[in-house]
């Protein structure tokens, strides 16, 4: 048997290139890839030297306006897109539509500048897994992406209680989340079929209710809903 050369007691080779390749495919699995669409250069290299600290995180690509972004999400795959509102030819409202419309998967990440309620609650409508503000600390960002392309939901935490507080509980909801809501306290099992939409959709909508309502679970939901006379 062979052992590493000067190295007392370590893996022959073979073995050692095994446990190597076998931890590269670990790490591998772990990452998360990251595609960051935004017009301004300088909010592009801020995101990208802030990113590369982060041993799981890696910049697969930038786009410079929304329709850049759809077509190179369609090209590359990304895990995460973090995604600027206000872009020339096409905002980040439409490219977050046009791009889940032909890559569902993918996890969108708002990252903008502005914080007025209403784009908040436009942007998860279109679709968007995520929103924070420009000004996040940079271990909110990276929660923020890991949280999204883990397929969950996260608001800025700065922008949650203003969101709730603005309106009453039952406005938070759009009429479709209520009426998924109601469903489920309902019992009923298969909720895709019974509105006509798919799965995805459906998992996509409990994901803001579960975000909005600040429960960890269905249950919850459904609780918080009854309580706050949401849902009968």
């Amino acid at each position: 048997m062979c052992l590493n050369p000067g190295r007392p007691g370590s893996l022959p080779w073979p073995e050692k290139e095994l446990a190597d390749s076998r931890r590269r495919i670990d790490e591998m699995a772990d990452e998360i890839t990251c595609l960051i669409a935004d017009d301004h250069e300088v909010v592009r290299e801020g995101l990208r030297l802030a990113l590369s600290r982060s041993p799981r995180i890696r910049v697969i690509g930038e786009a410079t306006d929304g329709a850049a972004a759809v077509a190179l999400t369609e090209r590359r795959r990304p895990d995460v897109v973090i995604m600027d509102l206000r872009m020339p030819d096409m905002d980040g409202l439409e490219a977050t539509e046009k791009l889940l419309e032909k890559v569902p998967g993918t996890g969108v990440l708002i990252f903008t500048a502005y914080g007025e309620r209403s784009l908040l609650q436009r942007s998860l409508e279109s679709g968007a897994r995520g929103y924070i503000l420009k000004e996040t600390p940079h271990e909110t960002l990276l929660r923020a992406i890991e949280k999204v392309a883990a397929g969950e939901t996260f608001v800025d935490p700065g922008l949650m209680a203003e969101f709730v507080s603005g309106q009453g509980q039952a406005d938070i909801l759009t009429p479709r989340e209520r009426e998924i809501l109601q469903l489920l306290a309902d019992g009923m099992s298969n909720v895709a079929a019974k509105l006509f939409i798919s799965q995805e959709t459906v998992k996509s909508h409990v994901r803001h209710i579960l975000a909005k309502l600040e429960a960890d679970t269905r249950t919850q939901a459904v609780a918080i809903a009854l309580r706050e006379a949401i849902i009968d």
